[in-house]
């Protein structure tokens, strides 16, 4: 309770309405930590859809006025996240396997500029964890194996960042939306990775996620 928590590309809201339940049923008691719950819980979400279903998400899980901001995240220039916009904690399952709008990458530096928008997510990201915070996000396997400005995003994950875990997930988790290998990375920012705790789940033989 306290921690800011942020999804900047929200979707309809699931994970931030499970970090709400997760605090609520932990560590809020009384009206002043309600209200606290109610100032440290924020997302951004681009379509229009999603972006209204995620306000309705919010709400329904007793959050007055939800800090949803409709509005591309990568639209912001890496630059002018400044300490007071650094937030405690990044729940994330960011869009991937598509391209973002031309001249978008340009809000990012040079080595680092790509079109594929989960590369770019994942620099954003780092950008608004502050010192000891903490992500739990989803990425794509080229994110992880790719060379070239990938593999530079990757040495800058690992060198700012200590990417603990990564859990490997069975190709089926997204279909039909996407068919594309994924995996879980945890990291937390501020020291660089030393070790990787790496576990791949496989699904019994048959079953489907």
């Amino acid at each position: 309770l306290g921690e800011i928590v942020l999804d900047p590309a929200c979707g309809t809201g699931g994970f931030l309405t499970n970090a709400i339940e997760h605090i609520r049923a932990n560590e809020v008691h009384n009206i002043e930590d309600r209200i606290t719950l109610q100032k440290t819980i924020k997302g951004s979400e681009l379509k229009p859809l999603p972006h209204m279903l995620a306000l309705t998400n919010l709400i329904l899980h007793d959050i007055e006025v939800p800090e949803i901001v409709y509005d591309d995240a990568l639209s912001r220039e890496l630059t002018s996240i400044t300490p007071k916009d650094r937030v405690d904690c990044i729940l994330a399952n960011p869009p991937f396997g598509g391209t973002v709008s031309d001249g978008m990458e340009t809000n990012f530096p040079a080595n680092y500029r790509t079109k594929e928008s989960a590369d770019l997510f994942l620099i954003l990201m780092i950008q608004y964890l502050k010192d000891s915070g903490r992500a739990g996000i989803v990425l794509p396997d080229g994110s992880l194996t790719g060379d070239g400005v990938k593999q530079r995003i990757r040495q800058k994950l690992l060198e700012d960042c200590n990417l603990h875990t990564i859990v490997r997930l069975p190709n089926s988790v997204f279909q039909p939306y996407a068919s594309v290998a994924t995996n879980l990375l945890f990291f937390t920012k501020g020291t660089p990775t030393k070790e990787v705790w790496y576990y791949e789940h496989k699904l019994p033989e048959g079953q489907k996620a």
